[in-house]
């Protein structure tokens, strides 16, 4: 079952496991560089808002409707990420593992192949959560992503574009397979119960305190660090039979306010307003587990400046680079009373 809460997406598997639930939230963010330099982790300023499609089926595309799913408003050249994150169950001391499927026009953002309802083992084309907190864009070399920048369907920038040469679906799309009950519960055996104050919570740090076509894509932006996780379990471990799906479509800002009666969200600052005042970008590593290598596809893609060069336009408004002051390091989440080992 798929839920709509808070502007959170919340998938949950009550056949599997009482507890097995995920949330996804897609986090309005700093647009980065498009530089060419591999940049830091910039911060959330909040989720986007989420509609439900079928509340406004008098006002949105027939194919909207036909794909179901939840809206969001995004702005030309805005940026996004997604965060990740499930229930932490006490007697077995550990959140439920899911097996999480992201592409952007049908484009697996992992891989580059083109969508499919199946999980695949080789070359991975899934993320694990826990373990991988967020996604922030398209896969295109090991510890490295391009990132997600919102931009109109039709105009050749978008990875579907490019790599289909087609503008049809546009939005992004998931699918969340759960992890195996008795798989679950044979790698995480119930424990005698514990002071909720000895458990290490995730937080999520990152967090910060015109009409024309219906349909926005994905297109790859500014080069940034980042590391998608290999899965650390077994393939066999996930329940393929069961699944969630669900279509995330972007709306163009002006048509969301003409649609929806609501205001969209504000142009957050600039990458150089935003360093240039003191704040904090970030550095996520986790010492267990391996980086995915990246996608061969993904890795060809022209960002959304190379793909205007060749156009005799400029699609990115305000691209300076940034220098960043403050570099913030975050850790994966450890287990219980573990004891980090530095450097000295």
């Amino acid at each position: 079952m798929i839920e709509l809460r808070k502007d959170s997406l919340i998938f949950t598997f009550p056949e599997v496991h009482p507890e097995a639930r995920l949330y996804i939230d897609f986090q309005r963010t700093l647009r980065i560089p498009d530089d060419g330099v591999d940049h830091h982790l910039p911060p959330g300023f909040g989720a986007f808002p989420l509609r439900h499609v079928d509340d406004f089926d008098s006002s949105v595309p027939a194919k909207w409707l036909e794909h179901g799913g939840v809206m969001l408003p995004m702005h030309q050249s805005e940026a996004m990420w997604l965060y990740f994150k499930s229930d932490y169950i006490f007697d077995h001391g550990t959140r439920y593992p899911f097996a999480v499927k992201v592409a952007a026009g049908k484009i697996d953002a992992v891989t580059g192949r083109q969508w499919t309802n199946t999980l695949h083992e080789a070359p991975q084309d899934y993320l694990v959560v826990p373990g991988q907190p967020w996604l922030d864009g398209f896969c295109v070399g090991r510890g490295v992503i391009r990132q997600f920048v919102a931009m109109s369907l039709g105009e050749g920038y978008t990875a579907e574009e490019q790599i289909t040469g087609e503008a049809e679906h546009g939005g992004l799309q998931i699918i969340v397979y759960p992890m195996k009950r008795s798989v679950f519960e044979r790698r995480f055996p119930k424990r005698p119960p514990i002071e909720h104050h000895e458990v290490c919570a995730t937080t999520m740090p990152r967090l910060g305190r015109m009409m024309g076509r219906f349909d926005m894509g994905l297109a790859p932006g500014g080069r940034m660090r980042q590391e998608l996780y290999e899965d650390p379990f077994g393939f066999r471990d996930w329940y393929r039979r069961t699944r969630g799906r669900c279509f995330v479509h972007i709306a163009n800002s002006l048509v969301w306010r003409a649609v929806t009666g609501e205001a969209p969200p504000t142009m957050p600052p600039t990458a150089k307003q935003y360093s240039d005042a003191g704040l904090p970008w970030f550095d996520y590593y986790d010492e267990i587990v391996d980086a995915l290598d990246g996608s061969n596809v993904l890795a060809k893609l022209r960002s959304v400046i190379q793909t205007g060069r060749e156009k005799g336009k400029t699609p990115l408004p305000e691209n300076e680079g940034a220098r960043p002051k403050r570099i913030v390091k975050i850790r994966g989440e450890r287990a219980r009373k573990q004891v980090r080992e530095g450097t000295f």
